[in-house]
């Protein structure tokens, strides 16, 4: 049961590991892209 409770404790901490190391290093930018839309306004 203890190993099972070690094994539970090891995969948590490579988890957090590969979470922290993927928020650094991972490409999380947003594509930029120009848009151009035309609006037609009913204004009396």
């Amino acid at each position: 049961m203890l190993r099972l409770l070690k094994l539970l404790v090891f995969l948590a901490i490579v988890a957090f590991i590969g979470l922290t190391g993927y928020a650094y290093l991972g490409d999380m930018r947003p594509d930029a892209a120009q848009q151009s839309v035309p609006v037609t306004l009913d204004a009396q």
